[in-house]
């Protein structure tokens, strides 16, 4: 008696049918559209960063307190060569005074709102060191530091209350015009080695 030889199982004729050929089409066309989708979303995840923010504006930051009174750069100002020229200079002038502390300023407001980098730009130039503590995380830690610094700085700038065209808040709040008025300031009291440009 042979033993039964097993029958291999039926293989799986390709689908020839129109049915099976529109499917792989659909498929393929689906896939060349997912493809396209990604490099789309590529494409705008580099370019988004260097095309310009719409301006908006929270109705917090447009409620004032009685005798409030807040300063803010024009959206269409902040273009102006006039003002990258100064952001640019001060920038650098920051920049190569803590040359020896390995930091490195990029943006004037985010680098400055917190006291870190002012306090170690004043005591460079001043040769003094503040008593304040190094690394503060909590806000109201960030406020107090930066009350410090703020105070000694005015001190040593001698200016009138008037002519102090920064606060801790504002400072606090990364308001440009007044860290630009405080650097600004600072590098003229210092006799800083640069050039600022025409108002």
């Amino acid at each position: 008696p042979k033993s039964p030889t097993p029958k291999s199982p039926p293989s799986r004729k390709k689908d020839d049918s129109f049915l099976g050929k529109l499917g792989g089409t659909l498929a393929r066309r689906k896939k060349a559209k997912e493809v396209s989708e990604l490099q789309e979303e590529g494409i705008n995840a580099i370019n988004l960063p260097l095309s310009p923010i719409p301006f908006e504006l929270d109705p917090e930051d447009t409620m004032l307190e009685e005798n409030e009174v807040r300063t803010m750069i024009d959206p269409n100002s902040r273009s102006d060569p006039k003002l990258q020229e100064l952001m640019k200079v001060l920038i650098d002038w920051i920049n190569d005074v803590l040359v020896g502390e390995r930091i490195i300023v990029k943006d004037l407001a985010e680098d400055m709102y917190d006291g870190q980098v002012l306090q170690k730009l004043f005591e460079k130039l001043e040769s003094e060191k503040l008593n304040v503590a190094e690394v503060t995380q909590s806000e109201i830690a960030q406020k107090q530091k930066l009350q410090t610094v703020l105070e000694k700085i005015n001190e040593t700038l001698k200016l009138p209350p008037r002519s102090i065209k920064w606060t801790v808040d504002s400072v606090h709040a990364k308001s440009l015009v007044a860290i630009l008025h405080l650097l600004v300031a600072l590098s003229q009291y210092f006799r800083a080695p640069i050039r600022l440009p025409d108002h």
